[in-house]
């Protein structure tokens, strides 16, 4: 089974089930008329219309469908896109809804009412479903973008990262799943620090990140405070005095720069990039020039 996209605003319903297995439903025991054939064929009609995007024939032939007795998960899940692509939120929900309650296991619809419950705000309800068609379709990157979607909106970068990062895996050529997955870490290494912060304010990690975010901006005299503090905090951290050896090479402080890299050597011997940062500062000293 699989799911195929059908609106390119992703804030509308993404997905529709072609599944021929998903076609072949019986009608019910009671159901006489019409014929198995004649049946698939009007579903394979509707499927075809919907695919197209022309949702009122869709919508037609699926609900001529329930009147005359019909009731499939495919029915009620289809009627379900059809509402959500026209932003009926509410009633997708009832058939999706309707749809899982004849088909538990059906994974696109609990992935679509999924989405449609995050889109009317009921995210913890969006997040249950979601998890729960994950499980049916690990392999699926419309579950994986929905879920990351929606931890996203409740600021947990620590559960969207991974959804992140499974899309990538699922497709490693798509630039948008990789520049999401940027923003997400790059929002979880804030909440992180704020996290420090908040645990424990005199956190070397902390001034260290500052820091490197000073640097980063060429305050270098900046990022040399925030390293000499976190220095302060824990002198035996390892790459604090590679930080500051850096930041003092940068301001031409050549003795100063030394001094620290020959510290964080005899805390991590093996630093080949401590080991090049003292060539760095020998080579700069010898010659006058950073």
């Amino acid at each position: 089974m699989r799911v195929r996209c059908i609106s390119q605003n992703p804030g509308r319903a993404i997905v529709l089930i072609i599944s021929a297995m998903l076609i072949a439903v019986p009608p019910s025991p009671a159901q006489k008329t019409p014929s198995q054939n004649e049946l698939n064929s009007r579903l394979a009609n509707a499927l075809a219309a919907l695919k197209s995007g022309d949702l009122d024939i869709a919508e037609r032939i699926f609900t001529d469908a329930l009147r005359g007795g019909v009731r499939s998960a495919l029915v009620f899940h289809n009627l379900g896109v059809i509402a959500q692509e026209r932003d009926d939120h509410s009633l997708a929900i009832t058939r999706f809804r309707e749809a899982i309650q004849l088909q538990p296991d059906y994974g696109p619809a609990r992935l679509l009412l999924g989405s449609s419950l995050l889109a009317t705000g009921k995210r913890q309800e969006a997040l249950s479903e979601l998890r729960r068609a994950a499980r049916l379709m690990p392999q699926e990157p419309a579950v994986h973008l929905e879920l990351a979607k929606a931890y996203e909106s409740a600021g947990n970068w620590l559960e969207a990262v991974p959804e992140r990062q499974k899309l990538g895996s699922l497709a490693p050529d798509n630039a948008e799943y990789s520049y999401r997955l940027g923003k997400d870490l790059a929002e979880l290494s804030v909440w992180c620090l704020q996290e420090i912060r908040r645990t424990n304010p005199d956190s070397a990690r902390l001034h260290q990140a500052l820091g490197q975010e000073y640097a980063l901006q060429g305050k270098y005299e900046q990022a040399l405070a925030a390293y000499e503090q976190a220095a302060r905090s824990d002198p035996k951290m390892p790459e604090l005095h590679l930080g500051l050896a850096l930041m003092l090479l940068r301001l031409n402080r050549f003795d100063e720069a030394l001094q620290q890299v020959k510290i964080e050597l005899s805390l991590v011997p093996e630093s080949k990039i401590a080991a090049d940062t003292k060539a760095r500062i020998l080579a700069a000293k010898a010659s006058g020039n950073p």
